[in-house]
């Protein structure tokens, strides 16, 4: 079957169930990308009593993990697509096992030290990131599959963020409510664990038959073009040599990598500028509510502004204004209060960009270099994609604990209260601020190198 010959490749619209069962899996996306790093570098250093430090390796030793196995899992699923015409066997096996290992993390009790809870959290968050990548890797293969149309594509990617912003609604402010309802912290973090498991992979599951949309059965002479690298070291080569062809997978990927750092930092320091900022543990749900709440509304008004002056112009806008947003955020150090809901609403609007609009460029690099390399190499890309991403979360979560650790933080357990010094509540300031808003800078400098255009991809 010719390329033409599929519908749902051709840049006809997408039908509504084709975009809504997309969407769902962003259920999942956003659970994982939230929960953990609001709650887990908390759940280390201030219910098991591991110090800050050694909480900031645990997590990033398992994002390290991710970057490591998503190459892989993108090349697996491109041989998946080639033989059966389908990605959709690695999601429901990505679905079908995080329950279980989401809900082991924030399994461990207290009462069994720092060094055996850090070891049992780090193993099953090995275990979780796995199950996730096997989902996310070839979900986000799919946009380019499913639709060639610019503007369609921003269309999808913009509901997919819509459902984005819900769910980092749902369990940024629900997963902390799920943690109070417990008996004891013990109980509330276990039940937070297996509820949020449970719902990430119902709507991960969901989203696999999204896959069905995208597939065809490839005849002979199609397999012989989707073919992709077989062995590690050849999968790995397959990652090094999209970098080295597509110079706006390059800037796009760069900018990605550096806003993923600047908004993990933020993620990771929000728990702790509930706390210690705002005097209120419970205030990280506010934070949250003020931070995301915004995007529900704002994201169909980026994909309007994207379709007047491009994807690119439209990003570069939202950059600048969550910049501006976060580096107003710095005079907390001296003036905390309500006025910092505000500011970070202001920054809420400007994500919706961030997350939309790079996400949906991504497919448009994807076709672009399919004119030079032919299809089926979807995979290889967003195997890439998703490794600098999680570089980006997990190098923020380190950032804010080397920042901690560095001004002093004191941990503790579960139950006992500790005095901060004034420099642990200036880094964690510094942490949710400054930091981002320098690295937005930076990321608004290699989003100058990009430089595909509607009309590049419309030819």
């Amino acid at each position: 079957m010719s390329t033409a010959a599929r519908p749902e490749r051709a840049s006809a619209r997408l039908s509504a169930r084709t975009v809504a069962l997309y969407a769902i899996g962003s259920l999942g996306t956003g659970g994982y990308a939230t929960l953990p790093g609001l709650v887990l570098t908390y759940f280390l250093t201030d219910n098991l009593g591991v110090a800050a430090l050694a909480a900031g390796l645990i997590v990033t030793a398992a994002k390290i993990w991710d970057v490591v196995i998503d190459p892989l899992i993108g090349a697996a699923s491109d041989r998946q697509y080639a033989k059966t015409g389908s990605r959709r066997g690695f999601m429901v096996v990505g679905a079908l096992t995080l329950p279980l290992f989401f809900a082991l993390t924030f399994a461990v009790p207290p009462s069994w030290g720092p060094t055996a809870g850090a070891i049992c959290v780090l193993l099953a968050f090995l275990a979780t990131a796995t199950s996730f990548s096997l989902f996310q890797v070839p979900y986000v293969a799919l946009p380019a599959e499913l639709t060639s149309g610019y503007d369609e594509r921003t269309r999808l990617l913009g509901w997919r963020v819509v459902v984005l912003t819900a769910a980092i609604l749902l369990f940024g402010a629900g997963g902390p409510e799920l943690r109070s309802a417990g008996s004891d912290p013990a109980a509330g973090y276990l039940l937070m664990g297996v509820v949020a498991g449970i719902t990430i992979g119902v709507g991960m599951l969901i989203a696999s038959r999204t896959a069905d949309a995208a597939a065809h059965r490839p005849d002979d002479g199609e397999r012989r073009q989707l073919t992709a690298p077989a062995g590690i070291r050849e999968q790995y080569a397959a990652g090094v040599r999209t970098l080295r062809r597509s110079q706006p997978f390059r800037a796009l990927l760069g900018t990605f990598l550096l806003q993923a750092l600047a908004t993990g930092t933020m993620l990771a320091a929000a728990q702790y500028v509930a706390t210690w900022v705002l005097r209120s543990e419970d205030a990280v749900t506010l934070v949250f509510l003020a931070l995301v709440g915004p995007a529900l509304i704002a994201t169909p008004v980026w994909t309007v502004v994207a379709r007047r002056i491009g994807k690119e112009r439209a990003f570069a806008i939202a950059s600048i204004l969550f910049t501006a947003a976060a580096a107003s955020l710095v005079l907390a150090a001296w003036m905390p209060g309500t006025w910092m809901y505000g500011a970070i609403g202001f920054a809420g609007i400007a994500y919706a960009g961030l997350q939309s609009l790079p996400m949906a460029m991504l497919p448009d690099v994807i076709s672009h270099d399919e004119r030079i390399s032919g299809r089926g190499q979807a995979g290889t890309f967003t195997g890439v994609w998703t490794a600098g991403e999680t570089v980006g979360f997990a190098l923020g979560a380190t950032a804010v604990s080397l920042t901690l650790a560095a001004t002093g933080y004191v941990s503790t357990v579960a139950g006992v209260t500790a005095q901060q010094p004034d420099a642990a509540i200036m880094g964690i300031v510094l942490s949710f601020s400054l930091l981002p808003a320098l690295l937005m800078v930076a990321s608004m400098l290699t989003l100058r190198r990009y430089r595909l255009r509607r009309a590049d991809i419309d030819a």
